[in-house]
């Protein structure tokens, strides 16, 4: 199925043609350097990549500069092998680890109860992929119902962390930095890093941060007041009228397009 030209949405159209020029402009790996996906590209190892992915996802908040530097303290202490390293740390040396870590409201007791649970959900799945898939239905329009399973048992097997790390749809909440994991892992191409083939790239829910449900609310994709779960749906539902098989294709172009306005304004990239 081709692409449609355009969605004509309210007053304005959602143009094919500019969606393709900003994925060709952003979508290349010297770009990766302003996203915190690149730390999943820094480990060759697809469990390693797991780790760095959900801790970089999970502390997406704040100014880009914010982001890198938290991330850097997280992954620090996992060395080369993160995902190692977790199978043979006991929770107690994790928490000493990150005594101090500190990522606005997110605490080092936060970080360790989540990789707690990861290490956990992967000796029990073998990778956070196995643990997605065993959540995943197959006739499932959209990532929603097995991504609130997934933050869930992950939830369940860690120590006590704040839900805002990992939230759950559920609540009712984007959860983009959880869907922006999913993205990562999902999809392939220069940035994301497509280590879960078995999941189409079709039931993508678009990771709705403000530059995003701005560039949305323009476009007549959604008009809902606030960027939350039901937004997200809708607004990926447009996009998947002009890119059925990949729906959030232009997820990384659009929000790297907002954050340079933002930085221009002053803005942060949450």
């Amino acid at each position: 199925m081709s692409p449609r030209a355009e969605v004509r949405s309210g007053s304005k159209r959602l143009d094919v043609r500019e969606l393709e020029r900003l994925y060709r402009r952003y979508n290349r790996p010297s770009f990766r350097s302003s996203d915190p996906v690149e730390f999943v590209h820094r480990y060759g190892d697809p469990r390693d990549r797991e780790v760095a992915g959900i801790v970089a996802s999970s502390l997406a908040f704040g100014s880009v500069k914010q982001i890198r530097a938290s991330v850097e303290r997280a992954l620090g202490p996992l060395g080369r092998a993160p995902a190692a390293f977790l199978a043979e740390v006991p929770f107690r040396r994790l928490a000493a680890v990150y005594r101090g870590f500190k990522h606005r409201w997110i605490t080092g007791e936060d970080l360790a109860g989540l990789l707690d649970g990861v290490r956990e959900a992967m000796a029990a799945y073998g990778s956070l992929g196995g643990l997605f898939m065993s959540r995943l239905d197959s006739k499932a329009r959209d990532t929603g119902s097995a991504a609130g399973l997934f933050a869930d048992e992950i939830r369940r097997r860690g120590r006590c962390f704040r839900g805002c790390l990992l939230p759950s749809p559920r609540n009712g909440s984007a959860c983009k930095r959880l869907h922006l994991f999913l993205r990562w892992m999902i999809r392939k191409d220069e940035i994301d890093a497509g280590l879960w083939p078995e999941a189409p790239a079709s039931i993508l829910l678009v990771p709705l941060d403000v530059h995003a449900f701005r560039a949305a609310r323009a476009f007549g994709l959604t008009r809902r007041g606030a960027a939350d779960h039901a937004a997200a749906v809708e607004v990926t539902a447009g996009f998947r009228e002009i890119s059925p098989a990949d729906p959030v294709k232009y997820d990384f172009a659009i929000a790297h397009e907002g954050m340079n306005a933002a930085a221009r304004a002053g803005g942060s990239h949450d």
